[in-house]
């Protein structure tokens, strides 16, 4: 159980590249890496593309004024002149920049936490995940659900063999708050998602269908996809060529099969993330509405419903918990599990520590890779008139 003890020997000297006072992701990245207070210190940070804007919120939130930069290069530059400098930075702006602020970022020296999807092709990540080994630097990817312990209890009794082989995968992520074009007319953030140049070259599949292809491959890694087919559309014509709707039919390496619907225009839908495993056995159901729970179903025997906290739970899954069973945890306790995972493999790889790197599950950039291939085929397929792709013809393309 996590209790606010420190795992590292002091917290790390953090900052943050965007998250200012109207971004939509920032908050969720502060309340995670500050909630125990023992792994992160925000001393800096580039908050807002309007500098005085940015340096105005970074004051309200406790930031010396004086480490208040207007810019990410500057920030960097007057950072590395200091003892007490940064060591690692935390990128919440828009998927557009994500590759070249990543890339100054590990140049300067520092370890980075960045924003889903993490770039826009294969090739990019390649690059970065070959700088980032010849600097020995961590980049971990904020997939911010994935923190929820229950998923790790779906993985461990997804290995016990509980529910049998694996047959069927069920995914869905989807939302109604894009069932009008009125969403682009009233949120600056709204408005880059639809823009290619801006989000690349989706909106759905990278902004939401990541996460839960992220968790899927979290509770299942020995699952691997061999081929796709991808049906998107635009129901908002004015966001074409994204997509506002996608169905994703998989066929994996063992046989079975599987589904992502993922959208934006789920009219009256306010969360609609779902994972279903379905086994030879049994079946593992888990919603992020009602994340506390996992739903046990075993072939003709009454469903049991799997409450977190609780002693029967599997010991990875315990590690995790924060508040007992007795009372709720959400979003908020999530980025805080992943954030902390970020804050002890960046202590492990400053200190050599390979064994604890190999153990630990955590979002790393070798999970930004499969969710930009994810992306890569899902695009390649809708383009192609929904046709079936091969999965790995990405993977082979960037060795």
């Amino acid at each position: 159980m996590i209790n606010g003890e420190k795992k590292i020997e002091r917290p790390l000297r953090w900052a943050m590249v965007g998250g200012g006072r109207h971004g939509q992701v920032g908050y969720k990245h502060r309340t995670g890496a500050l909630r125990d207070n023992t792994a992160f210190q925000l001393v800096a940070g580039a908050f807002d593309i309007d500098a005085e804007r940015g340096k105005d919120f970074g004051v309200n939130l406790g930031v010396d004024k004086n480490r208040l930069y207007p810019d990410y290069q500057t920030l960097f530059a007057e950072e590395a002149k200091r003892d007490d400098g940064i060591e690692v930075v935390s990128i919440a702006t828009p998927n557009g920049t994500h590759y070249e602020i990543t890339k100054a970022a590990l140049e300067a020296d520092l370890h980075v936490i960045c924003e889903k999807p993490l770039f826009f092709t294969s090739e990019e990540v390649m690059e970065i995940k070959e700088l980032a080994e010849e600097k020995g630097k961590i980049v971990g990817v904020t997939y911010g659900f994935s923190g929820n312990q229950m998923l790790l209890q779906m993985r461990a009794m997804i290995e016990k063999g509980d529910i049998g082989d694996i047959r069927v995968v069920d995914l869905q992520y989807t939302h109604g708050f894009s069932a009008t074009e009125d969403a682009e007319k009233f949120s600056d953030a709204q408005k880059w998602r639809v823009d290619p140049k801006v989000s690349g070259p989706s909106f759905v599949l990278g902004d939401l269908s990541t996460h839960t292809y992220y968790m899927s491959q979290l509770i299942m890694p020995h699952m691997k996809i061999s081929k796709l087919l991808c049906d998107r559309q635009s129901f908002i014509s004015s966001r074409a060529p994204l997509e506002d709707n996608a169905h994703v039919l998989m066929h994996y390496e063992n046989g079975a099969v599987g589904t992502m619907w993922t959208s934006a225009i789920n009219a009256g839908c306010t969360d609609g993330h779902r994972i279903r495993i379905v086994g030879s056995k049994a079946s593992l159901e888990w919603w992020d509405s009602n994340p506390n729970e996992l739903r046990y179903e075993v072939q003709g025997e009454p469903i049991q419903t799997l409450v977190r906290g609780m002693p029967y739970l599997d010991e990875s899954c315990l590690n995790d918990e924060r508040l007992g069973a007795l009372h709720s945890e959400g979003l908020s306790e999530s980025w805080a599990n992943i954030y902390l995972k970020f804050a002890v493999a960046i202590d492990a790889k400053n200190r050599g520590d390979e064994e604890t790197l190999k153990n630990l599950v955590y979002p790393d950039i070798n999970a930004g890779l499969d969710g930009v291939r994810w992306i890569e085929n899902c695009v390649r397929s809708a383009d192609n008139g929904a046709a079936w792709v091969d999965f790995n013809e990405v993977e082979l393309a960037v060795k």
